[in-house]
């Protein structure tokens, strides 16, 4: 059964067109007694199978070397206090997404190795403060599609309707800026890893900018995304950018790419939604990107509530494995692969009057410390689902932030599935200063993919 937050507040629907009141000044206090900063429930659960958030992890491994991309696995003495395969699904399916009970029912080699639960996520200070300025504050608007009066930080700790929700997992804390080199690879029915792409991946979230202090502008961007392929030959010298803004009906997001045979940068709109992201192969959207990414105007957005749910978390040792060793037939190696018990918020989307995406129904489950979307279910316009996906989710505790990057997308009418974000074998995910703003003009694309 779904059940109601603890502050028990009545979930409200976005009126389209008009901005939605924030939160009362006497509920924003919550966020600091029954509620953690973010809204994050700060209890436990009566079973004692989620436990209490205690201000979250603040002692850095001592394995850890000052500056890494690869970060020690904290929680690595523990050992798995539940095993869920096929033959038990039934007692164990109020607490597994779609997703995940079809590839048990699919796969006997499938199985869920489920750990102690941790609550390691913490986020710093100025995050801290402009999330409950935010509460009281920043506002949905244009039916949820956009947001205004949102300072840097999480925009709706207390969510009233589900796009709002999904706001905070668009604006989730991942750091100012972080590089990454990384592989996707896809793994085809017959259990065949094909190496999709090799790419060096900068990423830069501009409202979490320490020196800013105002809220975000309309047109302000809060995510840019640049990819220099290297890998595999065929792909080699090809290169991708993106923005996206608050409100995107007033910036729509902005793409250019650059084909080494066309010997030219070229805008490229066509770089989102339902569009099939090329380097899976087919077996995932653009927008299956981080589980969701982008506008947010196509669906309808309903927050059904709180739920505890099994969902892939803290994993340190899936991140930082080889791809021959992750990427197994039917399913991802489930040797590697972490799974807790954690309450998510449940987001529905259905799809909007008159708007268009071969996804007619999506489901999202967003984790109640981070709001990261840490699984998703995905349905065709016969009801029939599609795809599910799972996010690879671990804290970067030496920088206070949480990483989503690396994740996966199965695709059930092609028994196929594509893990994108693997570093681990690199030099996993490093933080540091953004950019110079030149390289992010788009000639310099043209410089920067030329092989």
């Amino acid at each position: 059964m779904l059940r109601q937050t603890m502050m028990a507040v009545a979930i409200a629907a976005l009126c389209a067109g008009n901005a939605v009141a924030a939160v009362s000044a006497e509920e924003a206090k919550l966020l600091s007694t029954t509620l953690t900063p973010v809204g994050a429930e700060r209890a436990g659960n009566k079973e004692g199978t989620i436990p209490a958030w205690t201000g979250g992890l603040t002692t850095i491994p001592a394995g850890y070397q000052k500056g890494s991309g690869l970060r020690p696995d904290p929680f690595a003495p523990d050992k798995p206090r539940l095993t869920i395969t096929g033959k038990d699904l039934a007692a164990h399916a109020d607490k597994l997404t779609a997703g995940t009970q079809e590839l048990l029912k699919r796969y006997p080699t499938m199985r869920l190795d489920v750990y102690p639960t941790h609550r390691p996520v913490h986020f710093p200070k100025r995050i801290v403060d402009n999330t409950l300025k935010n509460a009281t504050q920043a506002k949905a608007i244009e039916g949820g599609v956009g947001i205004e009066n949102a300072l840097p930080g999480f925009p709706f700790p207390i969510p009233k309707s589900g796009a709002e929700a999904m706001w905070n997992h668009l604006m989730r804390y991942n750091g100012f800026a972080f590089s990454v080199k990384y592989d996707n690879w896809n793994v085809d029915s017959a259990g065949v890893p094909t190496l999709a792409l090799t790419a060096d991946a900068w990423q830069e979230f501009p409202l979490q900018d320490p020196k800013k202090t105002d809220v975000a502008q309309p047109k302000d961007g809060y995510w840019k995304l640049k990819l220099l392929y290297s890998g595999p030959a065929r792909r080699a010298g090809e290169a991708l950018m993106g923005f996206d803004a608050v409100n995107p009906l007033a910036q729509p997001r902005r793409a250019w790419q650059y084909l080494p045979g066309q010997r030219r940068v070229k805008l490229a709109p066509d770089i989102a939604y339902d569009t099939p992201n090329p380097g899976s192969a087919g077996i995932a959207t653009y927008d299956e990107g981080f589980l969701f990414n982008g506008a947010l105007d196509r669906y309808d957005w309903k927050l059904v509530g709180k739920k505890e749910m099994y969902v892939p978390y803290n994993n340190y040792r899936f991140a930082t494995s080889k791809p021959a060793d992750i990427t197994k037939p039917n399913h991802a190696n489930p040797d590697l692969l972490r799974w807790e018990l954690h309450r998510v918020w449940v987001v529905e989307a259905t799809l909007a009057p008159g708007k268009r995406h071969i996804y007619a129904k999506r489901t999202y489950y967003l984790d109640e410390d981070s709001w990261i979307a840490l699984a998703s279910d995905n349905y065709d316009a016969r009801g029939q689902l599609f795809t599910a996906g799972f996010d690879i989710m671990t804290f970067a505790y030496e920088n206070q932030a949480t990483l989503n990057d690396t994740y996966m997308i199965y695709n059930f009418p092609i028994g196929a599935y594509t893990v994108s974000g693997l570093s681990g074998h690199h030099f996993g995910v490093k933080f540091g200063d953004p950019l110079p703003a030149s390289q992010w003009a788009a000639e310099a694309l043209a410089g920067a993919g030329v092989r």
